[in-house]
């Protein structure tokens, strides 16, 4: 079935680790060991229904050279074909100079496996090569590398002629994996069993996938390692690698044509990891180098590493950008065995070294058992940590490498020399005088002005708000909207935890570099030579700079966002293609900063979206071959907050200017004689404001740089039609469709008509409603209308002026007794109106374009359940007391109660005396759902005890990727004691729960919330791309219920920019998890 988001992400979390004799010592009690190891971590994946049929475990170890032949033996260990690969592989094997000595079925026994895996089991076989010719010379001369060579391409052929996937394929290392019970693997791969299967290193690997279906393929350790956790860039690592020249002929590795693709695209994130690790080392670097360059530390405000380590980091970030997100990796090269860790140290490695050489990493210490080891030694790797054994020499640390690393080249001096430092700018000095025109072509609002612009510029923050969104969706709304709120934010939950971009500050890092790229696999000074900025966002007199020839080292082409207004609104279409032929045509000539300016708008010309010019010249620029060639600087006037700017870096801007943004605050500050801010001080701010929620929106999706976010498009499309998505924001998912590009082409000129009208008139900004209601603007699913008529049928409308307003009770007393009539059928009319009144409205969100079909036979009224049944079924949001008034807290608790319903506390506590009402019937004010959040805000023993359901809050619809937030101003002290805090202090969640960092970590907490009380357990996600995915994942984490909040969620207090960007309709997240 057809999944509402497309292709569904694979995500999973796991327990790796490895064992190894630090002497070199190949013993049979190592491979033994990493059995033991990947049995203690068994607890760590999961098992399907059957009880035997694991997500996939598996063991690699050097390859035993007495079983399998002299040294240089390429033994391949293959997954399909259906029929004996010999003839392929013998046809294959000559071109690399290896030989073809045989092809045999693998030792199994079937009868281990569970019912799931047998019914995947692929033909297994076991091929081994011997080396012929040249490479028998480089054996001699004790270089196995090239053997190494040779069995990588072949295994890239083999794979491209007859789609077999092989598991290993070296003369270093095999593997053994598959869906298998981690305590049985050398029971269903009999040579595990032998006693002559020795090895000086194993590393084992236990999967934990959310994926509803494991895969034999997925299981691990991949070739190169074994990964827990998630690469939340995967998708701008893959994109960029594609983009980039690898350089792999002067490597030795021949024709780029020939590897493509280097990553297999069906792969995970893990295995797309491996491949790019072995295509470095492959191209000549040791394997502790890759990793460092795949999976940096935080260096960048690191002042403690020693400048050296610094410089050499900063040198290969001109090479490769992070492969970010939360991961152990245990990692080899056939010689060494070693693990690292992520810059922010989200999954858990412990160490124990003994005093006979023996080393053990894993996920968790005791997993291997260490008796007659003698004495041991514990600790662990902290956040970009490594550690390398080499058996036979000794153990590695992280500082040892890192100076292994400085000594290999002159990294520092080539990064110092080469890199040129760029600010940003200076601040503007003179606004022009067809600002305003410019505003309303650009789809600058009054409403943007007075409630975006103008606090960023006053606070250097975003603005928040409360409430939720009740606003059309961009496409169903009645006036024009900028492009970038047709694109969503996507949010890390669960499976990979967002950060705190407070707390993690010091590991984030904005910096950017601009220029030609060199090739990956190259290794020499040019590579450095870039212009190096702190931040992605720059003034105007920055972007001059840039083009200046006297300061900039790259001449740079300025490419025009318009398009003539006389071509109509297909004239959007043409100037995109015309784009791209020039970026690539300016590429062509050796421009290496290529400028796109909003410059030039006027009465005569259109803007074109800078989000549609930026993508269409990126991809056309890729499909040439020419994006590693320059830098993509966007001067766009309509990107005027932190979502649009992350939005044009997100799909394939380097560096971005908001000229209006800043020339609308300049305006501000000049205008406003009651502010001592003057307008480069608010410009200044706006900047910082930006920044900061940049921040912000990568570290919902746990990203801690820039360059790891770059062409990421962490994005999903919602109201755009498939030929813009294609032409410029391809990989992005699509599910709605919507405008097509004439129908934007359209839209535009319709902003343009307003800001140059035909009259000659002075064009005024618009104030279409898009966050509170206004006369005569977009109408709003709480709009004044539907509130008065639910005030009428309930008897709470106001009184009117000068009237003596009824008590409190009495005006409660009234709603009730009317709402009892209306719904008793006493009184129908009234609901009628507010029904037809809701009903009527023009579409708002996608369940107002459903339509319900009559049914030509009406079920009998005597088989429908109960209304006591159904009110079972409903619960209110969860709101929290403090975003609530203990009098609506209480309230909505006892009318959920009365009905049978149940009623969510949210994640702020409650008071006890309230605990001890329960049952009581009408006075019963027990909130029936207790959350857990991430603040853990007045959850105790008891608070869990008299719950019907607890709730753990993953992820909030206004906000999701973000902690709950109450302002200081509402923690008063009775807040403040229920929620064990100080009052006046505003509290913020964060954005993690701190003991869930993974899948297994949810099923954790599951188990013991279930300890407390035998309660139902529900967890909380929000709608978007893959949530279906991670429902699969919460279930099999043993959660009773998954609720699935849509992105216009209610909330006390959330920035702006989320309630407004982020998240995806509830409609389409529990389409994806019904069909998971």
């Amino acid at each position: 079935m057809q999944h509402p988001f497309g292709q569904v992400d694979d995500r999973d979390a796991c327990g790796v680790g490895f064992v190894a004799d630090a002497g070199g010592r190949a013993d049979r009690a190592i491979v033994e060991a990493g059995l033991a190891g990947l049995a203690g971590v068994r607890h760590r994946g999961a098992v399907a229904a059957d009880g035997a049929s694991s997500d996939g475990c598996g063991l690699l170890t050097p390859l035993p050279v007495e079983r399998y032949g002299p040294a240089g033996t390429v033994v391949a260990m293959l997954f399909g074909p259906s029929t004996d690969p010999s003839d392929e592989l013998a046809a294959l094997a000559q071109d690399l100079d290896l030989a073809l000595v045989a092809v045999t079925a693998p030792p199994v026994d079937t009868t281990v496996l569970g019912a799931q895996a047998r019914r995947s089991l692929p033909p297994l076989w076991q091929a081994r090569l011997a080396p012929v010719g040249p490479l028998v010379e480089r054996l001699a001369d004790g270089d196995d590398e090239p053997v190494e060579r040779a069995a990588w391409l072949l295994r890239h052929r083999l794979r491209a002629v007859s789609g077999a996937y092989a598991a290993s394929c070296s003369a270093r290392t095999i593997i053994h994996k598959g869906l298998v019970r981690a305590d049985r693997l050398a029971d269903f791969w009999l040579d595990l069993a032998d006693d002559d299967f020795t090895a000086p290193f194993a590393v084992f690997h236990q999967r934990y996938s959310t994926n509803t279906a494991p895969s034999w393929e997925r299981a691990q350790p991949m070739r190169s390692l074994s990964h827990n956790g998630e690469i939340n860039t995967i998708a701008g690592n893959i994109r960029r690698l594609a983009a980039r020249r690898l350089g792999t002929e002067r490597a030795g590795l021949g024709p780029e044509a020939d590897l493509v693709p280097i990553l297999d695209p069906a792969g995970s994130d893990s295995a797309q990891l491996d491949e790019v690790l072995e295509l470095l080392v492959r191209g000549g670097r040791d394997v502790a180098h890759a990793m460092a360059m795949l999976i940096p530390p935080a260096w960048e405000g690191d002042r403690e590493l020693p400048a050296a380590v610094r410089g050499a980091f900063a040198y290969h970030a001109s090479l490769m950008e992070p492969w970010d997100g939360p991961a152990a990796v245990v990692f080899t090269d056939g010689r060494v065995v070693g693990a690292a860790l992520d810059r922010n140290g989200l999954r858990p490695l412990r160490v124990t070294r003994c005093d006979d050489g023996f080393v053990v990493c894993a996920s968790e210490v005791g997993a291997v058992p260490l008796d007659g080891h003698g004495a041991q030694t514990h600790s662990r790797l902290g956040p970009g940590d490594q550690l390398v054994v080499e058996p036979g020499v000794g153990v590695h640390t992280t500082a040892e490498l890192h100076r292994r690393l400085t000594a290999q080249a002159p990294y520092a001096s080539w990064a110092a020399d080469g890199l040129r430092p760029a600010d940003a700018g200076d601040p503007i000095e003179l606004v022009g005088d067809d600002l305003a025109a410019r505003q309303v072509a650009h789809g600058c609002t009054r409403e943007e002005v007075a409630m975006v612009l103008r606090p960023m510029a006053t606070d250097a923050a975003e603005p928040s708000f409360a409430m939720g969104d009740d606003a059309p969706l961009p496409h169903l709304a009645g006036r024009p909207r900028p492009i970038a709120h047709f694109v969503r934010q996507r949010f890390a939950q669960v499976t990979n935890p967002p950060i705190d971009p407070l707390r993690e500050r010091r590991v984030m890092s904005l910096r950017t570099l601009l220029g030609p790229r060199a090739p990956l696999l190259g290794e020499d000074p040019t590579a450095a030579r870039l212009i190096e900025l702190s931040s992605m966002l720059l003034f105007p007199s920055g972007v001059e700079a840039l083009r200046s020839p006297a300061w900039s080292p790259f001449p740079a082409a300025t490419l025009p966002l318009h398009f003539a207004v006389a071509a109509g609104p297909g004239g959007l279409a043409d100037r995109l293609d015309a784009l791209g032929q020039a970026a690539v045509g300016a590429a062509a000539d050796g421009a290496g900063i290529v400028v796109l300016d909003h410059a030039g708008v006027d009465a005569e010309h259109a803007p074109v979206p800078a989000l549609l010019g930026l993508g269409a010249v990126h991809q056309q620029l890729v499909q040439a071959g020419r994006r590693a060639d320059v830098s993509l600087v966007v001067v766009a006037d309509d990107a005027r907050d932190s979502h649009a700017v992350a939005a044009l870096i997100g799909f394939g801007a380097d560096a971005v200017c908001p000229r209006l943004a800043f020339e609308t605050v300049a305006d501000l500050a000049d205008d406003d004689d009651s502010s001592d801010i003057a307008a480069p001080e608010a410009q200044e701010r706006l900047r910082s404001a930006i920044e900061g929620g940049v921040r912000k929106i990568l570290s919902k999706l746990g990203i801690c740089t820039i360059d790891g976010y770059r062409d990421a498009r962490a994005f999903e499309v919602l109201g755009l039609g498939a030929d813009v998505v294609e032409r410029c924001l391809a990989g992005a998912p699509n599910v709605v469709g919507g405008l097509d590009l004439v129908q934007v082409g359209a839209m535009v000129l319709t902003q343009h008509a307003e800001a140059w009208p035909a009259d000659g008139s002075t064009p005024t900004l618009a104030s279409p409603g898009w966050v509170r209601v206004r006369i005569g603007g977009d109408p709003h699913a709480n709009d004044k209308p539907v509130v008065a008529a639910l005030n009428e049928l309930t008897g709470t409308t106001p009184t009117a002026r000068g009237s003596e307003p009824p008590s409190a009770a009495a005006r409660l007393t009234a709603a009730a007794h009317l709402l009892q009539r209306a719904i008793a059928g006493d009184d129908e009319e009234l609901y009628r109106r507010f029904a037809q009144l809701v009903d009527d409205r023009p579409p708002l969100a996608l369940v107002d374009q459903l339509e319900v079909l009559p049914d030509v036979a009406p079920v009998p009224i005597d088989e429908v359940e109960s209304a006591e049944s159904i009110a079972r079924r409903f619960s209110t949001g969860a709101m929290s007391h403090g975003a609530l008034s203990k009098e609506a807290h209480e309230t909505l608790a006892a009318a959920m109660n009365l009905l049978g319903a149940r009623s969510n506390c949210g994640e702020g506590g409650e008071d006890p005396q309230r605990f001890r009402t329960r049952g009581r019937g009408r006075d019963d004010r027990n909130s029936s759902i207790k959350q857990v959040a991430s603040g853990r805000f007045g959850v105790t023993p008891e608070y869990l005890a008299v719950a019907d359901e607890i709730q753990i809050k993953m992820a909030q619809g206004s906000k999701p990727g973000e902690g709950g937030q109450l302002p200081g101003h509402k923690v008063t002290r009775e807040i403040a004691a229920l929620r064990h805090t100080q009052p006046g202090v505003g509290l913020i969640s964060p954005p993690p729960h701190h003991d869930i960092y993974s899948i297994e970590d949810l099923a954790q907490l599951v188990y013991d919330l279930k300890q407390v009380i035998a309660a139902e357990v529900s967890v909380k996600l929000v709608a978007g791309a893959g949530v279906g995915t991670i429902a699969a994942g919460c279930v099999k984490a043993l959660a009773d219920t998954v609720h699935i909040s849509g992105a216009n969620g209610g909330t006390g207090a959330s920035p702006l920019s989320s309630i407004k960007h982020a998240g995806m309709p509830w409609e389409l997240g529990l389409a994806d998890a019904q069909q998971a």
